[in-house]
């Protein structure tokens, strides 16, 4: 073979292996993409798969607090002939919540049950907005709307079909009372009421994680915290439960800004419980 044949011979090759190259330096970005999406959903298949009980939060994201808070003043106002915005009365006695609990927390008060703790800012509004007229029982009767807060539309179906999968229970700072007597006004059906009153530490004190998990005979791990609250969300992660965020829009109100999870910082993010139970695949 002469030189001038073997030099053609050599390009050939050369130029086969650059391209060759060429192809295997554009294929990594397509099958990158692809191993992500896939690697995600494996992800997300492997916690659905590894977790055994799922834990609610209860006011705004199983029920529709405010609406029903509305409602229940409004029948209150037919009876008595208040003139009250009752959306704003609503919105009051909900904001009186976490810094009642607070002073639980930081040991102002001692251990007390939500049911007082709303008595005791209901007691206020009463003054404020001159709700005169009302005996004891039916102060009593008012303060036990909470325990008749109606759920969202997707709720019973949603957790009928979680349960199918998963063990359900609450999670919530309500109390047993409260939760229980929800639960039979509402037709839901938990597996277990679970309460911060059962730790006595409200969340977002890790206690209250901890001990539902516990109470469950399940490692952090193998639960997760379903709620519509980020920060609720980031404190049951810290103590290592898995999260769920529901996205519920209404629950403040219409027109009220919406964190979607962006960062993805979440295990899942669903629109509804119904959403939720198709991506756990039960």
């Amino acid at each position: 073979m002469t030189a001038s044949c073997k030099n053609k011979s050599t390009e050939k090759q050369l130029a086969g292996r650059r391209q060759l190259l060429k192809s295997l330096t554009i294929l990594p970005t397509g099958l990158c993409m692809g191993m992500l999406a896939t690697n995600s959903v494996l992800a997300q298949d492997s916690v659905a798969n590894s977790v055994k009980a799922l834990v609610f939060d209860v006011f705004g994201t199983v029920v529709d607090w405010r609406a029903s808070i509305i409602r229940e003043g409004q029948l209150l106002a037919a009876r008595k002939g208040y003139q009250v915005d009752w959306a704003e009365f609503a919105d009051r006695w909900r904001s009186g919540y976490g810094p009642a609990m607070n002073k639980v927390r930081t040991g102002e008060l001692p251990w007390t049950r939500i049911d007082d703790l709303h008595r005791m800012i209901l007691d206020e509004l009463v003054q404020e907005y001159a709700l005169t007229g009302m005996d004891e029982a039916e102060l009593d009767h008012f303060n036990k709307a909470w325990h008749r807060l109606s759920p969202w539309p997707d709720t019973v179906a949603g957790l009928n079909r979680l349960k199918t999968k998963y063990v359900i229970a609450t999670l919530s700072n309500g109390n047993v009372a409260l939760l229980t007597n929800m639960a039979k006004n509402a037709g839901m059906p938990w597996d277990a009421v679970l309460s911060a009153e059962l730790a006595r530490h409200y969340k977002p004190d890790p206690e209250a994680y901890l001990t539902a998990a516990d109470l469950l005979g399940l490692p952090p791990e193998q639960v997760m915290m379903v709620a519509a609250h980020p920060s609720d969300l980031r404190a049951a992660a810290r103590t290592g439960l898995h999260t769920a965020y529901v996205i519920r829009p209404l629950e403040r109100g219409p027109g009220r800004p919406v964190d979607l999870n962006p960062a993805g910082e979440f295990d899942y993010t669903a629109t509804d419980f119904l959403d939720l139970a198709r991506q756990l695949g039960a």
